[in-house]
């Protein structure tokens, strides 16, 4: 399955890398629901790509801009990866904010907001029948090998293969050293390490060239900062000072 994947990223990259990362993507949420018995409805991926081509044409028409589908399908499959809902209109207006916000959030020409990431926290926060499901993706394992392996074959036909893994280094750095402080076996930072979640954000949600600084060293002051924010937020909100365990297990 890698393979294709790894094929598919390269054939495409001619024509355009997001044919890749489409490809990716959707081998990813067909391997969630096939091999790895996700709870994952056909109505939702089919209602998040809905929304996201509806907003991206609605968008290029009052933008007066070529109407471009395949940001909007990457965006909508991405938030399908993390993303459950009760129904499919929330999975459709997730989708929908998530586009949407790149022709509204905008900065120096540049869309500022990871859009998947933004619908996922907006519909999230409003709604209470939309939920993040960050335990699916397991812990070790072959999901792990599998969303690195797809991960890996399209950042680095994009030319951003550096960003995914200085997150991880960062945040190695980050768990070890918390392990190291409060005197806990270092198989919980191991095992926090292997999250599926944890993953899918590095390889597939910072790693988006858009919502990235241009220059070098800007961008790994920015990673840095990003994993120092997540980690501060994790084990300061969401965990307990204790709690082995996070947001990422």
């Amino acid at each position: 399955m890698l393979a294709l994947i790894d094929r598919a990223v390269r054939d495409a990259r001619p024509r355009d890398p997001r044919f890749g990362q489409i490809a990716a993507l959707g081998a990813l949420v067909l391997a969630g629901t096939v091999w790895f018995g996700f709870e994952l409805p056909w109505w939702r991926p089919v209602a998040a790509l809905s929304g996201a081509i509806a907003a991206q044409w609605l968008g290029s028409w009052i933008m007066g801009l070529r109407f471009e589908w395949r940001s909007a399908a990457i965006t909508a499959l991405s938030l399908t990866l993390l993303l459950r809902t009760m129904g499919w209109e929330l999975a459709a207006l997730a989708a929908a904010l998530a586009v949407g916000s790149k022709f509204v959030l905008r900065i120096g020409g540049r869309h500022i907001w990871n859009p998947a990431a933004l619908g996922i926290v907006a519909v999230t926060s409003l709604a209470p029948g939309a939920w993040i499901s960050t335990g699916q993706w397991g812990v070790g394992g072959w999901i792990a090998v599998f969303i690195a392996g797809a991960g890996l074959a399209v950042t680095r036909r994009a030319g951003r293969a550096e960003v995914p893994f200085l997150f991880l280094g960062f945040w190695a750095a980050l768990s070890f050293g918390r392990a190291l402080w409060l005197g806990d076996p270092l198989a919980i930072p191991l095992h926090q390490m292997s999250s599926g979640a944890l993953l899918v954000f590095a390889f597939f949600m910072i790693s988006d060239p858009m919502t990235q600084p241009w220059h070098r060293g800007a961008r790994i002051l920015w990673i840095g900062a990003v994993a120092a924010l997540g980690f501060a937020l994790q084990h300061s909100w969401i965990s307990s000072p204790r709690d082995p365990c996070g947001a990422w297990s």
